[in-house]
């Protein structure tokens, strides 16, 4: 089992920034990769951010140059570093780990009001 506990978000206004960490716990060796993903009302989850474990990274088009993605292996943490945001990020944002199984957070809401 792996937990997961997000911290950051909350409301911004469009061109500003947030960082929204995540500390996984539990049964750090499954993990291959954690990341971020988000879900806005009305749409599916999609995938904001992943970072594997060797370290490469991979992100969705819509936040490539504005969002950035870290991961301090020693602490167990996942950062995102949200920079330029714009109304259409508005959404609950997930944090995972993925591995032989899939865990999630608990979500964290972000609104970025125009």
């Amino acid at each position: 089992q792996v937990q997961l506990v997000e911290f950051g978000g909350g409301l911004v206004q469009a061109g500003g920034s947030l960082r929204l960490s995540c500390a996984a716990s539990g049964s750090i060796w499954s993990i291959n990769a954690m990341g971020w993903y988000r879900q806005a009302p009305g749409k599916q989850r999609e995938l904001v951010a992943r970072i594997f474990s060797s370290g490469s990274r991979n992100y969705a088009d819509s936040v490539k140059g504005r969002f950035t993605i870290s991961r301090d292996n020693a602490k167990n943490t996942v950062d995102l570093q949200m920079n330029s945001l714009k109304s259409e990020d508005t959404a609950v944002y997930y944090c995972s780990a993925e591995g032989m199984v899939d865990y999630w957070g608990q979500g964290t809401q972000v609104t970025v009001s125009s």
